[in-house]
């Protein structure tokens, strides 16, 4: 087993973003970046908090399963922040390109004035 494990924390994404705060947009954004990068989704889980008190920003969870692992997204929306998870395994061929230019396209999508990555190789 071999793989690609990316994280990033994006901080200072510009208010009023629709899939900071919009399931279907998050969904949609996240479902065409996965197809624009090669990878295969084969499920899906995407959930907006409830909010505690009327009229605060609550964020969303968002995870799709992928033939080659997963992307988790956390939006932040009272925080103007997002964090992405990446993680592709390489069995069969080396998926890391696809995952670079996933984490890539979510990356500019949420327009962050600063990104804090990280980069795990897994496996042996």
């Amino acid at each position: 087993m071999q793989g690609l494990h990316l994280t990033a924390d994006l901080h200072g994404c510009p208010a009023g973003l629709a899939p900071l705060t919009d399931v279907a947009a998050l969904r949609m954004l996240c479902l065409a970046a996965v197809a624009e990068a090669g990878l295969l989704a084969v499920g899906e889980l995407f959930h907006r908090f409830e909010p505690a008190r009327p009229g605060q920003l609550v964020g969303i969870t968002g995870v799709v399963l992928l033939a080659e692992s997963h992307l988790a997204v956390h939006t932040w929306p009272e925080k103007a922040a997002v964090t992405l998870d990446v993680y592709v395994c390489n069995f069969g061929g080396d998926n890391s390109a696809k995952a670079q230019r996933l984490m890539a396209r979510l990356e500019a999508s949420f327009a962050p004035e600063r990104v804090t990555r990280q980069q795990l190789l897994r496996g042996d």
